[in-house]
């Protein structure tokens, strides 16, 4: 078993294209001996966001804090406050956007290959 405190987890700044203001905890993954899935936990700054972008397999998210939009494939934003779930389907072009004043965070748990 393993037992981790996120404020423990080292925080990544995301680096690539389309990104504005995200860092990146893997919280459990690979590294722990995960056979499947990956937990991570982004954070969007005030006025941040992830790209633009899709893949093969699903998102599962769950909002730890702040406020944020999902933006699905036509453009429409959903919002976001702590306590929501949100599922992204594979190969959905999505974007999550920091919508508040203050940090957004969320779980994104994903299969291992995406951590």
């Amino acid at each position: 078993m393993i037992v981790k405190k996120l404020d423990q987890v080292p925080s990544q700044i995301v680096e690539m294209e389309g990104v504005l203001g995200a860092s990146r905890q893997l919280v459990l993954g690979s590294p722990d001996g995960v056979p499947n899935f990956s937990l991570r936990v982004f954070t969007l700054e005030v006025g941040g966001h992830t790209p633009q972008h899709h893949h093969t397999s699903e998102h599962l998210n769950y909002v730890i804090s702040g406020q944020g939009v999902l933006v699905d494939p036509e453009g429409v934003e959903r919002s976001l406050a702590a306590g929501d779930f949100a599922f992204v389907a594979p190969n959905e072009l999505h974007q999550f956007r920091n919508a508040g004043d203050e940090p957004f965070r969320f779980i994104c748990a994903v299969p291992k290959q995406y951590e």
